[in-house]
Protein backbone atom coordinates (compact mmCIF):
# COMPACT_ATOMS: atom_id res chain seq x y z
CA UNK A 1 0.00 0.00 0.00
CA UNK A 2 1.35 3.34 -0.16
CA UNK A 3 1.58 6.09 2.56
CA UNK A 4 -1.01 8.24 0.70
CA UNK A 5 -3.60 5.93 0.45
CA UNK A 6 -3.23 4.67 4.03
CA UNK A 7 -3.69 8.54 4.89
CA UNK A 8 -6.31 9.33 3.00
CA UNK A 9 -8.19 6.45 4.47
CA UNK A 10 -7.52 7.32 7.79
CA UNK A 11 -8.85 10.76 7.51
CA UNK A 12 -11.63 9.36 6.25
CA UNK A 13 -12.36 6.62 9.00
CA UNK A 14 -11.96 9.40 11.80
CA UNK A 15 -13.88 12.32 9.46
CA UNK A 16 -10.31 14.65 10.31
CA UNK A 17 -10.76 18.15 8.54
CA UNK A 18 -7.63 19.44 7.03
CA UNK A 19 -7.12 21.73 10.71
CA UNK A 20 -7.39 18.73 12.48
CA UNK A 21 -4.62 17.05 10.08
CA UNK A 22 -2.57 19.67 10.42
CA UNK A 23 -3.05 19.81 14.33
CA UNK A 24 -1.79 15.76 14.29
CA UNK A 25 1.42 16.68 12.76
CA UNK A 26 1.90 19.77 14.78
CA UNK A 27 1.17 16.66 18.17
CA UNK A 28 4.14 15.43 16.59
CA UNK A 29 6.13 18.66 16.45
CA UNK A 30 6.48 18.75 12.86
CA UNK A 31 4.45 21.67 11.24
CA UNK A 32 2.88 21.11 7.29
CA UNK A 33 0.66 23.50 5.47
CA UNK A 34 -3.09 22.97 4.00
CA UNK A 35 -1.46 23.14 0.35
CA UNK A 36 0.14 20.27 1.56
CA UNK A 37 -2.35 18.21 3.14
CA UNK A 38 -4.10 18.93 0.02
CA UNK A 39 -1.74 17.14 -2.26
CA UNK A 40 -0.85 13.88 0.00
CA UNK A 41 -4.78 13.39 -0.28
CA UNK A 42 -5.34 13.60 -3.84
CA UNK A 43 -6.13 10.81 -5.59
CA UNK A 44 -3.46 8.75 -7.28
CA UNK A 45 -4.18 10.20 -10.84
CA UNK A 46 -3.86 13.74 -10.37
CA UNK A 47 -0.76 15.11 -11.77
CA UNK A 48 -0.93 17.03 -8.58
CA UNK A 49 -0.69 14.67 -6.05
CA UNK A 50 2.37 14.75 -4.15
CA UNK A 51 4.03 11.40 -2.83
CA UNK A 52 4.19 11.02 0.79
CA UNK A 53 7.53 9.89 2.30
CA UNK A 54 7.77 7.74 5.00
CA UNK A 55 8.78 9.85 7.52
CA UNK A 56 6.24 11.51 6.93
CA UNK A 57 3.37 9.22 7.43
CA UNK A 58 5.51 8.03 10.73
CA UNK A 59 4.84 11.63 11.94
CA UNK A 60 1.84 11.53 11.11
CA UNK A 61 1.56 8.35 12.78
CA UNK A 62 3.07 9.92 16.22
CA UNK A 63 1.13 12.35 16.02
CA UNK A 64 -2.22 10.02 15.67
CA UNK A 65 -1.05 8.64 19.15
CA UNK A 66 -0.46 11.76 20.82
CA UNK A 67 -3.91 12.44 19.75
CA UNK A 68 -5.79 8.95 20.66
CA UNK A 69 -3.55 8.64 24.12
CA UNK A 70 -2.31 11.59 25.16
CA UNK A 71 1.45 13.08 24.95
CA UNK A 72 3.94 11.00 26.59
CA UNK A 73 6.44 12.51 29.05
CA UNK A 74 9.98 13.45 28.11
CA UNK A 75 11.47 12.87 24.99
CA UNK A 76 8.95 12.21 21.58
CA UNK A 77 10.01 9.34 19.62
CA UNK A 78 11.48 9.87 16.36
CA UNK A 79 9.62 9.56 13.46
CA UNK A 80 10.79 6.57 11.46
CA UNK A 81 12.92 7.46 8.48
CA UNK A 82 11.78 3.83 6.76
CA UNK A 83 8.46 2.48 7.61
CA UNK A 84 6.83 -1.37 6.77
CA UNK A 85 3.58 -2.28 7.21
CA UNK A 86 4.47 -3.91 10.52
CA UNK A 87 5.26 -0.69 12.11
CA UNK A 88 2.37 0.99 10.43
CA UNK A 89 -0.22 -1.75 11.83
CA UNK A 90 1.94 -1.22 15.56
CA UNK A 91 1.67 2.79 15.24
CA UNK A 92 -2.24 2.06 14.72
CA UNK A 93 -3.05 -0.56 17.22
CA UNK A 94 -1.00 2.08 19.96
CA UNK A 95 -2.49 4.83 18.84
CA UNK A 96 -6.13 3.28 19.24
CA UNK A 97 -5.00 1.38 22.15
CA UNK A 98 -5.93 -2.25 20.63
CA UNK A 99 -5.04 -5.46 22.31
CA UNK A 100 -4.58 -8.65 19.59
CA UNK A 101 -8.14 -9.35 20.22
CA UNK A 102 -9.37 -6.35 19.00
CA UNK A 103 -7.00 -6.29 15.84
CA UNK A 104 -8.28 -9.79 15.32
CA UNK A 105 -11.85 -8.58 15.34
CA UNK A 106 -11.45 -5.45 13.33
CA UNK A 107 -9.88 -7.79 10.71
CA UNK A 108 -12.79 -9.96 10.95
CA UNK A 109 -15.10 -7.19 10.30
CA UNK A 110 -13.42 -6.92 7.15
CA UNK A 111 -14.00 -10.94 6.24
CA UNK A 112 -10.30 -11.71 7.09
CA UNK A 113 -9.38 -14.01 9.78
CA UNK A 114 -5.61 -14.52 10.70
CA UNK A 115 -4.87 -16.75 14.07
CA UNK A 116 -3.05 -15.13 17.20
CA UNK A 117 0.06 -16.58 16.25
CA UNK A 118 0.35 -15.75 12.82
CA UNK A 119 -0.74 -11.66 14.72
CA UNK A 120 1.33 -11.79 17.16
CA UNK A 121 4.58 -12.42 13.93
CA UNK A 122 4.07 -9.36 12.74
CA UNK A 123 4.93 -8.12 16.36
CA UNK A 124 7.97 -9.59 16.85
CA UNK A 125 11.58 -7.97 16.34
CA UNK A 126 12.57 -8.69 12.62
CA UNK A 127 15.61 -11.52 14.05
CA UNK A 128 13.45 -13.38 15.65
CA UNK A 129 12.74 -16.70 13.82
CA UNK A 130 9.05 -16.18 14.18
CA UNK A 131 9.13 -12.36 12.61
CA UNK A 132 6.83 -12.52 9.79
CA UNK A 133 6.20 -9.24 7.22
CA UNK A 134 2.89 -7.90 7.16
CA UNK A 135 1.63 -8.23 3.87
CA UNK A 136 -0.92 -5.24 1.99
CA UNK A 137 -3.80 -7.61 2.16
CA UNK A 138 -3.47 -7.53 6.11
CA UNK A 139 -2.72 -4.16 6.24
CA UNK A 140 -5.49 -3.02 3.56
CA UNK A 141 -8.52 -5.35 5.46
CA UNK A 142 -6.93 -3.67 8.76
CA UNK A 143 -7.42 -0.51 7.35
CA UNK A 144 -10.88 -1.62 5.98
CA UNK A 145 -12.11 -3.20 9.27
CA UNK A 146 -10.86 0.03 11.24
CA UNK A 147 -13.29 2.24 8.64
CA UNK A 148 -16.42 -0.17 9.55
CA UNK A 149 -15.69 0.11 13.38
CA UNK A 150 -14.84 3.60 14.03
CA UNK A 151 -16.09 5.47 10.89
CA UNK A 152 -18.52 8.58 12.04
CA UNK A 153 -21.34 9.04 9.37
CA UNK A 154 -22.80 13.06 10.22
CA UNK A 155 -26.38 13.54 10.64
Amino acid sequence: MNNNDIIRRIRYTFDFSDSKMIEIFALAGHEVTRAQISDWLKKDDDPAQQGLHDKQLAIFLNGLINDKRGKKEGVQPVPEKRLNNNLILRKLKIALNLKDDDILEILALADMRISKHELSAFFRKPDQSQYRLCKDQILRNFLQGIQIKYHVIKK
